[in-house]
């Protein structure tokens, strides 16, 4: 008979497996569940940038110039499939909403409460688990091709004005001293000295759930059927092999799953999947790049990762059903080969995954409205692994009751 209920972890992402290791390291008794191998979902494609100042809100003024266009150009950094575009009609709507003025600046003030201290989390994190090797002292280079196209990214410089984040504007031979690879034809590029990236987005949630089951943790391969529930609160877990599991205290961070069972909990999230892509390159087709590269007109990052160089970004908006268009990950590396005119690209993979996206670009890190001991953290978008070390100490706080170390109003459940 079990006498000590576990608390269950669903999704054994960047998330979950910082959550559930948290919770370990803390003296609780933790069962991490996922379908497959923990860090072979969204996470294994990830970009793994470290982005501190990537929490700008995405719907601003200046995104909804672009957008019509966006609609009906398949090559353009957001994209979506005509025949899943009226699905998203309510998310859209809400996503207008999210850009007025002053919910703009609390946007922003929410995600800058966990974007700050990101850097210094995961730090802490990797020392915490005997990985400081993963964490690259490189940093990264913000590109853009003309003066124009700076000009129209200057938003994102005031953002960092505005939280503290420290950059440096290059120009001309600045840049090409800085990186070497870089085409002339870039103008400029934006140093940003804390964005770093982990060496291997798998290694890292491999690394955190070893590092979980050392301290008494269990990891479980299985398929959450149904989760069982009354007005006391949540009693159980059921798998689809009819594997029965007894909780009273339940963490969803299974990413676009998470929609699923929050709709069957009674509280829906509008969440919807941006589909992204990346182009791994093995040596010897790969560069020695000395930083990572955003290049935010054309939605897309190349850095040096998982033993190669990952070209990846964009966002199609296409659902969870409609097979790969893999035209979007060739795309990118048609961009990357312009930025980097030595890239060879050989020896390569393609992948695809679904981030989860909320229409106001800031995660649910939220205790149940409904059920008791239910807890949600989701909705990450591209900032998954940059708040992944953060997200496990909020949580971890929520679920033992301590009082959370960052105010976490902003990224309630209820608040659509």
């Amino acid at each position: 008979m079990q006498t000590t209920r576990p608390i269950v972890v669903v999704g054994a992402g960047l998330p979950g497996g910082a959550i559930a290791r948290e919770l370990a390291a803390r003296g609780e008794t933790v069962l991490l569940v996922d379908r497959q191998e923990p860090g072979r979902g969204t996470s294994y494609g990830n970009m793994a940038s470290i982005a501190v100042n990537g929490f700008d809100a995405a719907s601003r003024p200046s995104t909804w110039k672009k957008l019509p266009f966006w609609m009906i150009n398949p090559d353009a950094p957001v994209t979506a499939d005509p025949l899943y575009a009226p699905r998203m009609i309510p998310w859209f709507l809400r996503f207008l909403a999210a850009g007025r003025p002053q919910r703009i600046r609390e946007i922003e003030d929410a995600g800058a409460t966990l974007a700050t201290r990101a850097l210094g989390d995961i730090r802490g994190l990797l020392a915490a688990i005997g990985a400081p090797d993963l964490l690259s002292e490189a940093t990264c280079l913000q590109l853009y091709e003309t003066e124009r196209a700076f000009a129209e990214g200057r938003d994102n410089l005031a953002l960092m004005d505005r939280y503290g984040l420290d950059y440096d504007v290059l120009e001309g031979p600045a840049i090409r001293a800085h990186e070497p690879l870089l085409s002339p034809a870039i103008a400029k590029a934006v140093l940003l000295p804390q964005n770093h990236f982990i060496t291997d987005p798998f290694r890292f949630v491999g690394r955190m759930v070893a590092d979980m089951q050392r301290r008494g943790g269990t990891s479980l391969t299985g398929v959450v059927a149904r989760i069982e529930h009354d007005l006391r609160g949540v009693s159980a877990v059921l798998l689809s092999d009819g594997r029965r599991i007894e909780t009273d205290r339940l963490v969803l961070a299974a990413g676009m799953e998470t929609a699923t069972f929050a709709r069957a909990l009674g509280e829906p999230i509008p969440l919807e999947t941006e589909r992204g892509y990346h182009t791994q390159i093995m040596p010897p087709g790969g560069t020695d790049l000395r930083y990572s590269l955003i290049w935010p007109e054309r939605a897309f990052m190349v850095t040096p990762t998982a033993g190669g160089i990952r070209v990846g970004g964009s966002v199609e908006m296409a659902g969870l059903a409609r097979a790969p268009n893999w035209r979007r990950a060739r795309l990118l590396v048609e961009h990357a080969k312009f930025a980097l005119p030595s890239l060879k690209v050989e020896n390569v993979s393609e992948w695809m995954g679904h981030r989860p996206a909320l229409p106001d670009t800031i995660p649910v890190l939220s205790a149940s409205a409904r059920t008791r001991g239910v807890f949600y953290a989701t909705g990450h978008g591209h900032l998954g692994l940059t708040y992944s070390a953060t997200t496990g100490i909020v949580m971890a706080d929520l679920v033992t009751g301590r009082p959370p170390a960052v105010d976490l109003t902003p990224f309630r459940i209820d608040r659509f």
